[in-house]
């Protein structure tokens, strides 16, 4: 496994340098087009723990305004995402900006997902495992039910990973993952304010 975390990180830089390259036209499209619902940055920048529960700030396209009631309460994921930020989610495509992360050395393609920091002290001493390797944009847990599992479950597909990831393992989750995302499959539904809202995600 030691032998396969020196390649996997070697495939991390080499794939994301790549994409980035590659992908480039459509990251400026897509920031000139977000550029026309939000008139600062475009990023969405939140601290999160990584490998070892190290600290990071993780990066995603926008794709909600920040939007509050006359009481002064954040308003419903659905009426504050726009139009692009719903398409952008429903492919994953606010996810790209993580490819800066990998580069850094905060993330990997495949690890367990990295949650917000106040659930650190929620965690079991088990769950906290999940952090003995560095953050995925896409993990096991995504692949076996994603939004739809339990906090319990997905916890336990982590902790699953972590023992037991290998070249084979990391490559069935990429290429099950392309086929999620391309069938849009996965999304958590949920309702608000009698809406369905297909895009809400949890992390």
């Amino acid at each position: 496994m030691k032998i396969y975390s020196f390649f996997k990180r070697f495939l991390d830089l080499f794939f994301s340098v790549l994409l980035i390259i590659l992908l480039s036209p459509l990251f400026l499209l897509i920031y000139t087009l977000l550029k026309r619902d939000f008139k600062e940055s475009v990023f969405f920048v939140q601290e999160r723990p990584g490998y070892r529960n190290r600290i990071f700030k993780i990066y995603k396209f926008k794709s909600m305004h920040l939007l509050f009631d006359k009481n002064g309460k954040l308003l419903d994921d659905l009426e504050r995402t726009t139009k692009l930020g719903r398409f952008i989610r429903s492919f994953s495509i606010d996810e790209l900006p993580q490819l800066i992360n990998i580069i850094k050395g905060e993330m990997s393609f495949i690890g367990p997902r990295p949650l917000r920091k106040e659930y650190l002290t929620k965690y079991t001493n088990e769950q906290l495992k999940r952090h003995n390797v560095r953050p995925g944009i896409t993990g096991l847990a995504q692949i076996k039910g994603r939004n739809n599992l339990s906090w319990e479950n997905r916890f336990k597909l982590d902790v699953e990973y972590v023992k037991n990831y290998s070249f084979i393992m990391d490559l069935y989750i990429f290429f099950k993952t392309l086929l999620i995302v391309f069938s849009r499959k996965g999304e958590k539904y949920v309702y608000k304010n009698g809406t369905q809202d297909s895009f809400a995600k949890l992390d």
